[in-house]
C-alpha cells in the first residue's frame, strides 16, 4: 500500500493540525485519482488550524481545496478523462444531484454539499480522490503553481461579476487585503472599475501588492476616497475581511442605493443596527463559492495572462513545511502560500 505525507486537521481544538502518513485513496467508478502538483493554502485552512471557523468539519480530515495536478488513474465509467491529463478540481466533492439547486446548475448552493478539506479529504497530500465531474483542463502554458489558485479566483469572479455585476466606471472599495480581497480587486479592475483596497497598518505589504493590480491602497479610514467623487460614497463595497465588524464599515462607506457584497466569513455577532441599510436603500448580497461556467472563464483568464496571480504567491513550500507556510500567511507576511507534495 502506497502511503504519503498529509496535512491533517484531526480535532476541533486550536492547533490540531499535523503531518500524518495516509494510504493512497481508492477511487470509485466515476472518480479519478489525482496526483497533486500544487495546493494553495486558503484562509479557511488557517481558520480550521486556529479553530475560529464557523462550518462543520468531519475530523480527521486532510486539508486543502485549491489544487491541480495530473490524473494518475481513472474510474471504469469515466469517459472524458485519461491518465496524464493536466487538471484542476472544483471544491464540491459531494453534492445531491437531485436537489433543486444542483438541477439549476447552482450545486455550490446545494445544502448537502460537502467540500474538500472539511467534508472529505482534501489535497494537502500526494494523491486525492476526485469525482470526474469536478475536473477542468489546464492548458500547457499555465503552471500548476498558478493553476492551483483557480479556486480563489473563481470565488472573486463570482463575487464581482456574477453577484455584483460591476461595470466600467464604478467606484469600488474592497475591505480586507487577503487573497480573496486582492483577487476581487483585480477582477473589478478587469471590469473597468476604479478600485481602492483597505487594510490595517499591519497589512502594508499586502496593500502594496494590491497596488500592483492598479488599485489604490488605503490604511485605515477610506471615507475620503469613498466620497471623493460627489460626497455620497462608493458604488460598491466588497467585504472580503474575516470579521463581522467590517459590515458596519461597509454601511458607512456605501452610497445611497449602492451595493455591498459580503464574501468574507465572520462568525462574530454583529452587535450594531442595520438601520443604515434601510435608510440608504442598500442592496446586501452574499457570495459563496462558484460553479462550472465560472471555472471555465477563469481558466481562460489565467491562461491568457489577463488575470495574473503571480504577484500574490509568496512562496512554495514542501508539504512537510506546512507550518511555516501557514504562519507566514497568518502573520500577513505573504498573501498566498503554495504547498508541493513530497
Amino acid at each position: 500500500m502506497i502511503r504519503s505525507a498529509a496535512v491533517v486537521n484531526y480535532a476541533p481544538e486550536k492547533n490540531s493540525v499535523e503531518i500524518r502518513e495516509i494510504n493512497k485513496p481508492e477511487i470509485g467508478e466515476e472518480d479519478v485519482l489525482l496526483e497533486v502538483a500544487n495546493v494553495g493554502v486558503c484562509g479557511s485552512d488557517l481558520h480550521q488550524w486556529t479553530a475560529d471557523h464557523s462550518w462543520p468539519v468531519n475530523y480527521p480530515v486532510v486539508l486543502g481545496h485549491e489544487f491541480g495536478g495530473h490524473i494518475a488513474e481513472v474510474g471504469s465509467r469515466v469517459k472524458r478523462w485519461k491518465e496524464g491529463d493536466r487538471v484542476v478540481s472544483e471544491t464540491a466533492a459531494i453534492i445531491n444531484p437531485d436537489s433543486p439547486m444542483s438541477r439549476a446548475g447552482l450545486y455550490n448552493l446545494d445544502p448537502d454539499r460537502k467540500g474538500f478539506g472539511y467534508g472529505v479529504n482534501g489535497a494537502m497530500t500526494k494523491y486525492v480522490r476526485v469525482p470526474a465531474r469536478c475536473l477542468h483542463y489546464v492548458p500547457d502554458q499555465l503552471s500548476f503553481e498558478q493553476a492551483c489558485l483557480t479556486e480563489p479566483c473563481c470565488v472573486a469572479y463570482n463575487a464581482i461579476v456574477e453577484n455584483s455585476r460591476i461595470k466600467p466606471g464604478d467606484r469600488v472599495i474592497v475591505l480586507g487585503p487577503g487573497t480573496i480581497g486582492i483577487l476581487c480587486a483585480a477582477v473589478a479592475k478587469l471590469c473597468g472599475a476604479d478600485v481602492a483596497v483597505v487594510g490595517l497598518e499591519a497589512d502594508t505589504h499586502r496593500l502594496n501588492i494590491a497596488r500592483q493590480y492598479g488599485c489604490e491602497p488605503i490604511i485605515g479610514d477610506a471615507t475620503e476616497w469613498a466620497k471623493r467623487k460627489d460626497g455620497l460614497g462608493a458604488d460598491f463595497i466588497i467585504d472580503a475581511a474575516g470579521a463581522s465588524i467590517t459590515l458596519k464599515i461597509a454601511l458607512q462607506l456605501v452610497r445611497p442605493n449602492g451595493h455591498i457584497t459580503k464574501v468574507g466569513w465572520g462568525p462574530q455577532p454583529l452587535g450594531f443596527s442595520l438601520d443604515p441599510l434601510v435608510q440608504k436603500n442598500v442592496t446586501l448580497q452574499g457570495s459563496f463559492s462558484h460553479n462550472w461556467p465560472i471555472w471555465e472563464k477563469v481558466i481562460s483568464l489565467l491562461a491568457s495572462g489577463n488575470l495574473d496571480v503571480k504577484p500574490i504567491i509568496g512562496g512554495v513550500w514542501p508539504i512537510t513545511e506546512w507550518h511555516e507556510a501557514f504562519e507566514k500567511m497568518h502573520k500577513g507576511e505573504v498573501v498566498k502560500s503554495v504547498l508541493k507534495p513530497v
